[in-house]
């Protein structure tokens, strides 16, 4: 049962950043466990479990990221990351697409939904979309707009796909789209009913999530044929 990290859980997590390698991990491996590990995968399962109440047309898949970083992949940096996150799509988590996420560091966490790791023809054919009936997104955009809290994030291309206007250009000329809540450490990370927070905005999120989830099934299909 999740019952919200503790100040310690930011302590230990800059405790590793700054002495990242193995004794030092492996003299705290208790204290990950205890106020980092267990509380995060509690937080992700409820968070799951809660989501799957709320959607039952949802096959709700969850990822869950291991503090320990890719052996090949380390580039100089110490062998265990700073920061966990875990995600919740519909499907195969390995499958891509859009997905719910949320992040902890040891000075902030954040959540919301992302649209990551989407190869260019992918995102070609999100403006196709858009193109053929820019109403639907400008309704989603409006409707962030009126969300306090939530900012669109993702980078943008250094020239623009195209000019759509004030409101749509952000969406259409980025690389990836996520949206975004982002706080300092504190609040809600210390309270139980976390998962609930989540819930309550990624339903919010839902009108989008799904449909770029469409946009995603609709370019496999095409990737298919």
């Amino acid at each position: 049962m999740f019952e919200g990290f503790s100040q310690e859980t930011s302590s230990f997590l800059w405790e590793l950043s700054f002495h990242n390698e193995r004794p030092w991990f492996q003299a705290h491996k208790e204290q990950f466990e205890r106020c980092l590990n267990l509380p995060f995968r509690a937080l992700a399962a409820e968070t799951a479990a809660q989501m799957q109440r709320r959607f039952p047309r949802m096959d709700c898949q969850t990822h869950v990221s291991r503090i320990y970083r890719d052996a090949r992949r380390l580039h100089g940096r110490g062998p265990y990351k700073d920061h966990l996150w875990f995600t919740i799509k519909d499907g195969p988590r390995y499958s891509g697409g859009p997905m719910f996420w949320f992040e902890l560091s040891a000075a902030v966490y954040s959540y919301g939904m992302g649209y990551f790791d989407v190869s260019p023809g992918e995102m070609a054919l999100f403006r196709r979309s858009v193109d053929a009936n820019p109403a639907r997104l400008q309704r989603l955009a409006e409707d962030l707009s009126r969300r306090r809290g939530l900012r669109l994030i993702g980078p943008l291309y250094k020239r623009p796909k195209g000019d759509l206007g004030p409101l749509l250009n952000p969406w259409y000329n980025r690389r990836y789209l996520a949206v975004e809540s982002a706080h300092d450490f504190g609040g809600d990370l210390l309270r139980p009913d976390l998962p609930k927070k989540l819930v309550n905005t990624y339903e919010k999120l839902m009108p989008l999530y799904e449909y770029l989830l469409e946009i995603h099934r609709a370019y496999g299909s095409e990737q298919e044929s």
